[in-house]
């Protein structure tokens, strides 16, 4: 009788386990309700009038929908592209994004893309009430934009520090999504100091908060109600929300947003090198212990860089004591420090550590790109790597600020093959070494190891690139 009444209750029991279980993990999920009464009102909603023809803009925007993957900005509420002969030709209301407010008098951040070449401004708040607003200054290469209505005793967010954001964390986003105003989203910290491809001054932090088209410019929440980042891009298959979203760090911001504020624009610093990733080859063809480091592949003539004596194939390894373990995180340390600030950098060079101060300069606003134009007047010669080559024209050495190299005119099966050499390459450095002419590569090229990986300093299409060639003996 005892065994019969143990049995009948197992099942009850599991029940009862069940039922804990679910309540217990229920309990652990963070509740946004208050949080989201608290701060709706320092959410703001952004439109713009144009008063020009945007049918160009809608037949671009019509395209981009057919890019299968990319990266890009989110708009919302676009309206259909007007008629021929319509008055909205002349006069184009655009709901695009959304904003917040980090000044009670009226100061205002979003993004630089939501209000790029707007005529008319207009911030709606969360009672509804719209305000034209003035741009006070914008910054495309960070995409930050502030705004000023003119209103006092606003509702402003407090500012947190995306610093001390952890992977993992709780966050939310508030913003009008396809014009569904004051929609909340909430999801987690996915990585930090995330590179893309549109900008490498900005280490932006990775969530899976749903971000759609209308919530650009629109503020990163953390679970103190503070503003951490501000939501603005997303990876994308389909041009919506794929679990993929990028948001500019508040740090970063507020830095930005303090320069427009007083100077009107933002000076960033420069370092003046080209670099790239250093892979698992490159990382032993310069004797380095594991893949780490950015690796210059060419220094700017007359730069910080070339002044401090950095070479084209050494690997900075420190900056300011802070170890670089991708070469991505060397422009944002480079891009925040201040203007005519001397720091240190840890450099390999030919298997040795050194130390090298630099005092940085300014980013120039635009940087000139030249294409190599190879001479055809030098024999080509064979090497036992199997390519052809040609030497350079002086003309061409100093459109590329080069002082020697060859040229590709030719490539076989081979070990440059291998590595990825081919016809119009320009090489200018091999197993660390430099030479003037045909004949000096020659001699390096037949001096080479076998059966281990050396590197080569290569420029294609105006780009200096570090590959690994290996021939095998």
């Amino acid at each position: 009788m005892k065994q019969l009444i143990s049995i009948r209750l197992v099942p009850w029991l599991f029940a009862l386990t069940c039922a804990i279980t679910i309540n217990s993990h229920a309990a652990n999920l963070p509740d946004f309700t208050e949080l989201v009464e608290e701060h709706s009102a320092s959410v703001v909603n952004i439109s713009t009038v144009n008063r020009v023809n945007r049918n160009s803009q809608f037949q671009r925007q019509g395209n981009m929908e057919q890019i299968p993957e990319f990266f890009r900005h989110f708009f919302g509420g676009q309206p259909k592209a007007p008629q021929e002969g319509s008055p909205e030709l002349k006069k184009q209301l655009q709901s695009m994004g959304s904003g917040f407010i980090v000044g009670e008098d009226g100061i205002i951040l979003t993004n630089n893309h939501v209000i790029e070449g707007a005529d008319e401004i207009y911030v709606r708040f969360n009672d509804r009430k719209e305000l034209k607003a003035t741009l006070i200054g914008a910054d495309k290469r960070s995409d930050l934009a502030v705004l000023k209505v003119d209103a006092d005793n606003l509702p402003a967010v407090k500012l947190g520090k995306s610093k001390s954001l952890k992977v993992g964390e709780w966050v939310f986003a508030i913003g009008s999504p396809f014009g569904f105003d004051y929609t909340v989203t909430a999801g987690i910290v996915s990585a930090k100091g995330r590179s893309l491809p549109s900008e490498n001054y900005v280490p932006f932090i990775q969530t899976d908060v749903a971000i759609n088209p209308g919530n650009s410019g629109g503020p990163l929440f953390n679970m103190d109600g503070e503003v951490v980042g501000i939501n603005s891009q997303i990876y994308t298959r389909s041009g919506g929300f794929m679990g993929v979203s990028f948001a500019i760090p508040m740090d970063v911001a507020m830095e930005v947003v303090e320069q427009l504020k007083d100077q009107g624009y933002v000076s960033r610093g420069w370092l003046g090198v080209l670099i790239q990733e250093v892979s698992k080859d490159l990382a032993e063809s310069f004797g380095l212990d594991k893949p780490y480091g950015a690796l210059v592949a060419q220094v700017v003539e007359g730069s910080p860089a070339a002044d401090a004596g950095i070479k084209a194939g050494d690997v900075i390894i420190e900056y300011e004591g802070e170890e670089i373990e991708l070469s991505s995180e060397l422009p944002q340390l480079v891009g925040r420090t201040k203007v005519g600030e001397k720091v240190k950098l840890s450099v390999m060079r030919a298997g040795d550590e050194r130390t090298i101060k630099v005092k940085i300069g300014e980013l120039p606003t635009e940087v000139a790109e030249s294409q190599a134009q190879p001479s055809k007047s030098t024999p080509a010669q064979t090497n036992r790597i199997g390519i052809k080559v040609t030497g350079l024209e002086q003309s061409t050495l100093d459109d590329l600020n080069l002082s020697g190299g060859v040229h590709v005119v030719q490539v076989v099966n081979g070990a440059a093959y291998n590595a990825g050499i081919r016809q119009g390459d320009i090489i200018t450095r091999l197993n660390n070494q430099s030479f003037k002419s045909v004949s000096e590569f020659v001699e390096i090229v037949n001096d080479l190891p076998g059966n281990r990986a050396v590197p080569a300093l290569i420029v294609r299409q105006g780009n200096p690139s570090f590959i690994v060639i290996k021939i095998s003996d």
